[in-house]
């Protein structure tokens, strides 16, 4: 089987479309990072100020999760079994986007460096006919 078509059987996966939405999705989220930073640190002593109020909020708020802890799990567990179906779908449609943008002219180069990589099949010798002497 040649590199080009096991290439092929790869990219032709839903998992291989997946993990090609997923990095395009995290390169996306990276080009926000450095936004995302420059509001925070602007936000920097509003949120130190607001820190003991927030903390005593949450610890409230906790504690009333706690005794509902055991029947909300089995809720998430549920709504994230949906949820994480949902994602690897959008993903891997994400990812056919990306890989079919991006394989126009790599596939092309792909199939020829894969095609200059085969070793090369050996031709049968035929052998020269020799004509018979008659007797």
């Amino acid at each position: 089987m040649t590199l080009a078509t096991e290439v092929k059987k790869l990219t032709e996966s839903k998992p291989f479309y997946a993990v090609a939405g997923v990095g395009d999705y995290a390169v996306e989220k990276l080009r926000e990072l450095p936004e995302q930073l420059q509001k925070l640190q602007s936000r920097r002593s509003d949120l130190a100020k607001d820190l003991p109020v927030k903390a005593r909020e949450y610890a409230d708020k906790a504690e009333g999760f706690a005794r509902d802890l055991p029947e909300k799990a089995r809720e998430y567990a549920d709504q994230l079994t949906l949820k994480a179906t949902e994602v690897y779908e959008d993903f891997a449609t994400r990812g056919r986007k990306v890989v079919s943008q991006a394989s126009g002219t790599a596939a092309l180069e792909l199939e020829e460096v894969s095609e200059a990589a085969e070793p090369p099949v050996a031709e049968p010798v035929k052998k020269p006919r020799t004509p018979k002497a008659k007797a």
